[in-house]
């Protein structure tokens, strides 16, 4: 039974097969001669190199020309082509066809002549030569005459005059679109991925010409001065020169000077062995309006350029220049020397992990300070890679001078400059960059930099003075003691510095807790007392004002004895032993402000301020 419907089913197949084969063929065979049959135009359109029309109505005439892939206005200016416009007008050449057609030997015959189908006179001609470029190519004109007066369809006289066709007159829509949609509006084609050079040129007398150099993902300046580029700046003015588009062609009434002859401006793009060049000359009547040409064609157009792009344009030496100082990567550098008037040099040093890593922190190592050598202390790594940001962002507010004189140099500080910073980069071989800043100027609140061994000064923020400070109190690390977890404070004592009278005074009973001995404090004075005890296991400082421990510190513009004095007891219980008990002193000042207040210790050799969570637990302390 199954081998019964096997074999039917298999002779279906081979019938369904044979009558596609037979009759479908023929179906399509059939299908495509009649489509052929009604195409008006045969191979001379498919390889089209040339196009002109002409027409009756003002503005309906012009000639297209491909040159290799691209399309051209001939007539009536010389510019590059709309490829959407030329492809249309091809698409209908190429698929043009007919409803119906007729023999014009058959006009006489039925009393009728080419003038009653608008043929003797046709609005538009239609003429284009087709064939491979560099060979004789074939030239056919096509006549387009009235509307049929049924139906959206035009007369056509084919190119041998023996045939009128009767055709949709999408053909002559897309032979009557305006100029401005025939043509191209854009100027410039090199985009900024293949930008490669910007050279700009302004007009006489000052003639300054500018040119930046594309270098890897760097710009470069290399006239009128050795200098880097603003990257940003500097794409995205090219950015703004590929969106410039022509307003209108100027076909009557043309300036009396043509922009190519004396340009306001001239600016040139250089992509991939190819460039364009735009001449801007005088502005039209209106607001930012320019004339202009475009290098190597003699069409004069008009184009808008924003006030914003033409004083980039006209001031490029300056708003294209990158104002960033220092050019250098923050993660590579291996040192920072600071060197300041009067004061002994110092280094930031980073220390590198056993692994090779850069992330072991900072050292601050002082020279000549003492007759034993060098001083080295632990540096804030947060403070060092603040500086480095600034260093990195460091910019200059205008450019002072490309070419200082001798007498400029003394002037702006530089024989004896009040900063050097000297940045040493790692790499084979390591690189050094330094930098000079000379005096500060009151009257126009800024100071002078300029990279040693180059000419170039820069007026930037005074700020920078202060920000890379030569003293080591300015770089020491803050954090001055840190309690390990299993450590515990016993005691806490703050008393009058003066007379030993007691503030405050509290001892932990064995196997008491903070907790527990606090619980009849108010809850002011509890939260206090916390505080402190919590400062005390992580100790920083907010900033150093001094090494070393004075009897009396200088504070808020006076000499001042020491107001408190807080002894804490710390436990670090041992192994099988009894511990550790050491006592931690801590001397304070008294407040001078909000936000101030001294503290000195001699264990860790130094005068510093303290953070505000400590100050204001002092203070709710030594209220009464």
């Amino acid at each position: 039974m199954r081998s019964k419907v096997t074999l039917v089913l298999l002779f279906l197949n081979v019938a369904l097969f044979f009558f596609i084969f037979y009759f479908e063929r023929d179906w399509r065979i059939e299908r495509a001669s009649q489509e052929a049959r009604r195409r008006v135009l045969g191979p001379e359109a498919a390889n089209i190199r040339g196009l002109e029309v002409s027409g009756t109505a003002p503005g309906t005439s012009f000639s297209l020309e491909r040159r290799g892939d691209a399309w051209f206005l001939t007539r009536p200016v010389e510019w590059p082509a709309n490829l959407n416009a030329v492809s249309r007008i091809l698409n209908e050449l190429q698929f043009l066809e007919h409803e119906t057609s007729f023999s014009t030997r058959d006009l006489e015959k039925n009393g009728q002549k080419l003038a009653d189908y608008g043929l003797d006179q046709p609005k538009l001609t239609l003429s284009f030569t087709s064939g491979d470029e560099g060979a004789a190519g074939r030239t056919t004109v096509l006549k387009i005459g009235d509307t049929t007066k049924v139906g959206d369809h035009l007369y056509l006289l084919s190119s041998d005059g023996q045939k009128i066709h009767v055709v949709s007159r999408s053909l002559a829509d897309s032979l009557s679109v305006p100029f401005d949609q025939l043509r191209s509006d854009v100027i410039y084609s090199i985009q900024v991925f293949e930008a490669r050079s910007l050279n700009l040129q302004t007009a006489a007398p000052s003639n300054v010409r500018v040119r930046l150099d594309r270098e890897g993902s760097r710009w470069l300046f290399r006239t009128p001065v050795n200098a880097r580029a603003g990257k940003n700046a500097t794409e995205l003015t090219i950015n703004a020169l590929d969106a410039l588009r022509v307003k209108s062609f100027v076909l009557q009434n043309p300036p009396a000077t043509a922009p190519s002859a004396a340009p306001l401006l001239r600016v040139t793009i250089e992509g991939n062995n190819r460039h364009e060049t735009l001449f801007v000359g005088a502005q039209t009547d209106e607001d930012h309006v320019y004339y202009a040409q475009l290098e190597d064609r003699r069409a004069i157009f008009t184009v808008t350029i924003p006030a914003g792009l033409m004083n980039t344009l006209r001031n490029a030496a300056d708003d294209l220049r990158d104002r960033h100082i220092l050019d250098f990567d923050a993660s590579a550098v291996t040192s920072i020397t600071l060197s300041a008037l009067n004061q002994p040099e110092l280094s930031l040093q980073r220390l590198e992990s056993a692994g090779g890593g850069h992330d072991a922190g900072w050292q601050i190592i002082r020279r000549g300070v003492s007759a034993q050598g060098s001083q080295t202390l632990a540096a804030d790594s947060a403070a060092v890679q603040k500086l480095l940001e600034q260093l990195e962002t460091l910019s200059a507010l205008r450019f002072q001078s490309d070419a200082p004189t001798n007498a400029d140099i003394e002037d702006w500080g530089f024989n004896r400059p009040e900063r050097e910073v000297v940045l040493t980069v790692g790499g084979t071989p390591a690189t050094q960059v330094t930098l000079q800043i000379g005096l500060p100027t009151r009257r126009e609140n800024i100071a002078y930099a300029r990279i040693a061994g180059l000419p170039s000064v820069y007026a930037v923020e005074p700020d920078i003075l202060k920000d890379t400070s030569a003293s080591p109190l300015a770089w020491r690390e803050r954090l001055l003691e840190t309690l390990p977890a299993s450590a515990q404070v016993t005691s806490l004592t703050l008393s009058n510095a003066a007379d030993n009278s007691v503030v405050y005074s509290r001892k932990l009973a064995d196997n008491e807790t903070w907790d527990a001995a606090l619980a009849s404090e108010p809850v002011a004075r509890k939260s206090a007392i916390k505080e402190v005890l919590g400062e005390l296991r992580s100790l920083r400082a907010a900033s150093f004002v001094q090494d070393g421990f004075p009897e009396k510190v200088f504070a808020a513009g006076e000499v001042r004895a020491w107001k408190y004095r807080l002894d804490a007891t710390v436990s670090l219980p041992g192994g099988a032993g009894a511990g550790q008990v050491n006592t931690m002193t801590l001397w304070f000042a008294e407040r001078t402000g909000g936000t101030e207040q001294l503290a000195g210790s001699k264990e860790f050799g130094a005068v510093f301020a303290i953070e505000q969570p400590l100050l204001d637990a002092l203070w709710t302390l030594t209220q009464p």
